[in-house]
């Protein structure tokens, strides 16, 4: 054996050395939990008693049979498709206009739309709660004035889901924000001044130059918003509603901690985190298939 190739397996042992405390840290807080709550998901218990009663699938039979689990996956749909619209799509265009077209105040409005990621969303919700209140809030104030009737939006489904969406985007806008505008600042200059000079519209400039040289950031702000803001939507669920009226709020993660850790159904709330990660697993699946490809990595 050649002394370089003992000097590369030395190094390489110093690497996976390395390794082993991320390894770790992995597998106590991550792998761990994950093959116990798959054990948990075969059995009827309380987290009181000391004994588990193994039911086999019944747990998830009883899950999928039950009507709430389906609106609640609705909910969880619907939060998606609110949180990407206003923490994907709206920050995409902020981040194009503010730097491409609005150059006066640039660092101003950079600050002001990041600092709400400071805060915290028990604050936030809190604020929010104040602010939106539909009898004495400032918002049904000002609507008053024009003879407009603010709608209690805690106790309608549709309306209740689209506020806790606002709440959480408040806290999550900022980042998304800050992260686009990076990756679209980092664009060559050369290539949208020759378009400019060229009259192209700026409509054109977005979607065939900056969206496309910018999509590797733009995918990740996509998966990052559907994991975070469905993380966070659980603190303004936790605090204004506690997922109700009749589940009309909840989602599927607040969905199983209110079954573990309110109602200690352990194994129904074990079940349904099992299905909801196949679910986001098959989403991500489907993204890598179909959206993935088309990714421009250069930026």
């Amino acid at each position: 054996m050649s002394d370089g190739t003992v000097l590369k397996n030395k190094e390489s042992w110093k690497a996976y050395c390395l390794l082993i405390p991320t390894l770790i840290i992995f597998s106590i807080f991550m792998f761990w939990p994950f093959l116990y709550t798959i054990y948990l998901s075969f059995f009827d218990w309380n987290m009181i008693t000391p004994t588990k009663e193994f039911v086999g699938l019944k747990n998830y039979i009883d899950v999928l049979s039950d009507r709430n689990t389906y609106k609640i996956l609705g909910n969880t749909f619907i939060y998606i498709a609110f949180l990407l619209v206003i923490n994907c799509i709206i920050p995409y265009l902020f981040a194009f206009v503010l730097d491409l077209i609005l150059k006066r105040f640039n660092g101003f409005y950079k600050s002001a739309l990041f600092l709400p990621a400071f805060i915290s969303l028990v604050v936030g919700s809190i604020l929010f709660t104040w602010i939106l209140n539909p009898v004495s809030g400032p918002v049904a104030i000002i609507l008053g004035w024009f003879g407009i009737e603010m709608p209690i939006w805690s106790k309608l489904d549709g309306w209740v889901i689209l506020v806790l969406s606002l709440i959480t985007s408040w806290k999550v806008f900022g980042y998304n924000f800050i992260v686009l505008y990076a990756s679209i600042n980092g664009i060559s200059r050369e290539i949208i001044e020759a378009a400019r000079l060229d009259n192209v519209p700026l409509w054109k400039i977005f979607f065939h130059i900056v969206l496309p040289m910018s999509s590797a950031t733009g995918i990740y702000v996509f998966i990052i918003t559907i994991v975070q803001g469905l993380q966070y939507v659980f603190t303004p669920i936790k605090v204004i509603t506690q997922g109700g009226p009749n589940y009309a709020s909840s989602n599927a993660i607040y969905h199983a901690y209110h079954e573990a850790f309110v109602l200690y159904r352990t194994g129904h709330s074990a079940a349904l985190s099992i299905m909801t990660m196949l679910i986001f697993f098959i989403l991500l699946a489907l993204e890598f298939k179909f959206v993935e490809r088309g990714i421009y990595y250069e930026n």
